[in-house]
Protein backbone atom coordinates (compact mmCIF):
# COMPACT_ATOMS: atom_id res chain seq x y z
CA UNK A 1 0.00 0.00 0.00
CA UNK A 2 1.48 3.26 -0.58
CA UNK A 3 0.63 6.10 1.71
CA UNK A 4 1.55 9.82 1.63
CA UNK A 5 3.36 11.38 4.74
CA UNK A 6 1.53 13.94 6.06
CA UNK A 7 4.99 16.26 7.11
CA UNK A 8 7.11 15.69 4.03
CA UNK A 9 4.20 14.95 1.13
CA UNK A 10 6.70 12.17 0.26
CA UNK A 11 5.13 8.48 -0.79
CA UNK A 12 5.94 5.57 1.37
CA UNK A 13 5.00 2.14 0.35
CA UNK A 14 4.37 -0.49 2.94
CA UNK A 15 5.17 -3.78 1.56
CA UNK A 16 3.76 -5.92 4.69
CA UNK A 17 -0.23 -5.37 5.06
CA UNK A 18 0.36 -5.79 9.54
CA UNK A 19 2.23 -3.00 9.63
CA UNK A 20 0.56 -0.38 7.77
CA UNK A 21 -0.01 2.46 10.00
CA UNK A 22 -3.12 4.24 11.00
CA UNK A 23 -4.05 7.14 7.75
CA UNK A 24 -6.43 9.48 6.52
CA UNK A 25 -8.27 9.15 3.44
CA UNK A 26 -8.69 11.85 0.71
CA UNK A 27 -11.49 10.40 -1.85
CA UNK A 28 -12.14 13.58 -4.44
CA UNK A 29 -13.64 14.56 -7.35
CA UNK A 30 -11.42 14.77 -10.14
CA UNK A 31 -10.84 17.85 -11.80
CA UNK A 32 -8.44 19.89 -14.49
CA UNK A 33 -4.50 19.53 -13.76
CA UNK A 34 -5.04 16.84 -10.79
CA UNK A 35 -1.64 15.19 -9.18
CA UNK A 36 -1.10 11.65 -9.96
CA UNK A 37 1.37 9.57 -7.74
CA UNK A 38 3.99 9.63 -10.58
CA UNK A 39 3.69 13.40 -9.97
CA UNK A 40 4.32 13.68 -6.19
CA UNK A 41 7.64 12.54 -6.74
CA UNK A 42 8.35 15.57 -8.92
CA UNK A 43 8.81 18.75 -7.73
CA UNK A 44 6.56 20.44 -10.33
CA UNK A 45 3.25 19.10 -8.05
CA UNK A 46 3.31 21.79 -6.47
CA UNK A 47 1.99 23.82 -9.51
CA UNK A 48 -0.70 21.83 -10.21
CA UNK A 49 -4.35 22.92 -9.14
CA UNK A 50 -4.99 19.50 -7.54
CA UNK A 51 -1.76 19.98 -5.42
CA UNK A 52 -4.19 21.79 -2.96
CA UNK A 53 -6.59 19.22 -1.80
CA UNK A 54 -3.43 17.21 -1.12
CA UNK A 55 -2.10 20.04 1.01
CA UNK A 56 -5.30 20.48 3.10
CA UNK A 57 -5.30 16.58 3.65
CA UNK A 58 -2.37 16.27 5.21
CA UNK A 59 -2.97 19.67 7.29
CA UNK A 60 -6.18 18.30 8.73
CA UNK A 61 -4.73 14.61 8.90
CA UNK A 62 -1.86 16.42 11.10
CA UNK A 63 -4.77 18.13 13.73
CA UNK A 64 -5.87 14.66 13.82
CA UNK A 65 -2.71 13.53 14.81
CA UNK A 66 -2.30 11.47 12.21
CA UNK A 67 1.11 10.79 10.10
CA UNK A 68 -0.06 9.11 6.76
CA UNK A 69 -2.91 9.52 4.30
CA UNK A 70 -4.05 7.89 1.13
CA UNK A 71 -5.16 10.14 -1.84
CA UNK A 72 -7.03 8.40 -4.49
CA UNK A 73 -4.43 9.62 -7.24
Amino acid sequence: MRLLNVSTLRVHEFLDDRHIPAYAILSHTWGEDECTLHDMNNPNAKSKAGYQKIEKCCRQAIKDRLDWTWVDT
